[in-house]
């Protein structure tokens, strides 16, 4: 995960003064590229960290060997917890590391090193879509998240009309490169994706956190929904064992895998939106997943089966 490696790489600045990028690779054990990238990524998220060409060289925060996390400035301690992502998705390890940094700094600066710390979530798990380019709001959505600040939201929904209403920004969402706010709205917590914001203006009101919030529960939920409206449709089959990695790539929370026959293959199960959606996704497959039910899978194979051999027999 790359919060342990910002998080490793700031306290070896910490406790070294200056480090090479040599050094970082071997204590991180990971490549010279990774770590350099992780250098620069502390710099681009306003952590003051620098680097000195040249022998001797190597790269230090500002202020040398001497300096301590309490010198970090409001936007700096924010932006190093942003940075490294979600404390609730982090590991055991990595949640100790956010401790002891918040406890490094002053008090002043813990509620926004907190607030950003729970400010993001990053989803792993793809919708199948080819990742966007980022939203054109997504800095001043993000700053309204860091600053607990209401918003009106300028909002095109899919097949409605656009529409605005005040929002109170909670935190920020990724996944497979598509931004998502979660926001509390007078109908409650509400998702929306910033890719459909038209406009964002700030109302100056500050936000009431609802008591016990948690980000990655609320999106959990909110994905939950998603997977309930889009699948419809379960089919079930059988499935050779190596090709289960590949279904769970390719299918994530739809594929639900059960027990092995006494001849080798694996039942699975799998979740779609409909049975021509399911039919166009796995038929490529082959042999390697034999589908036995509803029977409308099948009929719906066979009768591809049929044109695609008419359409491609010799002449």
């Amino acid at each position: 995960m790359r919060a342990d490696r910002l998080i490793a790489v700031l306290l070896l600045l910490q406790t070294r003064g200056r480090v090479t990028v040599r050094e970082v690779a071997r204590e991180l054990e990971v490549s010279a590229r990774t770590a350099r990238r992780d250098l620069e990524a502390l710099g681009i998220a306003g952590v003051p960290v620098y680097s000195s060409p040249g022998r001797g060289g190597g790269w230090s925060l500002v202020g040398g060997s001497r300096t301590d996390l309490s010198g970090l400035t409001v936007d700096e301690a924010r932006a190093l917890f942003l940075a490294a992502g979600s404390a609730t998705e982090a590991t055991p390890g990595v949640q100790a590391a956010l401790r002891k940094l918040l406890a490094a700094l002053p008090a002043p600066l813990r509620q926004g090193a907190e607030a950003a710390g729970s400010a993001l979530v990053v989803d792993a798990a793809g919708w199948g879509r080819t990742p966007a380019p980022e939203p054109e709001h997504l800095g001043v959505l993000r700053q309204a998240v860091l600053d607990a600040r209401e918003v009106v939201l300028g909002y095109a929904g899919r097949a409605k009309p656009p529409s605005s209403r005040v929002v109170s920004p909670l935190g920020l969402v990724t996944k497979s490169g598509v931004w998502y706010l979660v926001a509390g709205t007078g109908d409650g917590v509400r998702t929306f994706r910033v890719g459909r914001v038209t406009d964002v203006t700030a109302t100056g009101k500050a936000v009431a956190r609802p008591e016990g919030f948690d980000l990655a529960a609320a999106w959990e939920a909110s994905t939950a929904a998603v997977e309930a409206r889009r699948g419809q449709t379960r089919v079930r089959g059988l499935a050779d064992p190596a090709l289960l990695p590949v279904l769970r790539i390719r299918l994530g929370a739809r594929l639900e895998v059960g027990p092995e026959n006494p001849d080798g293959r694996v039942e699975v199960e799998v979740v779609g939106p409909s049975i021509d959606m399911l039919v166009s996704e796995l038929a490529g497959f082959g042999s390697r997943l034999l589908l036995l039910d509803p029977p409308a899978v099948r009929t719906r194979l066979a009768g591809l089966a049929d044109e695609l051999a008419r359409l491609y027999a010799a002449p």
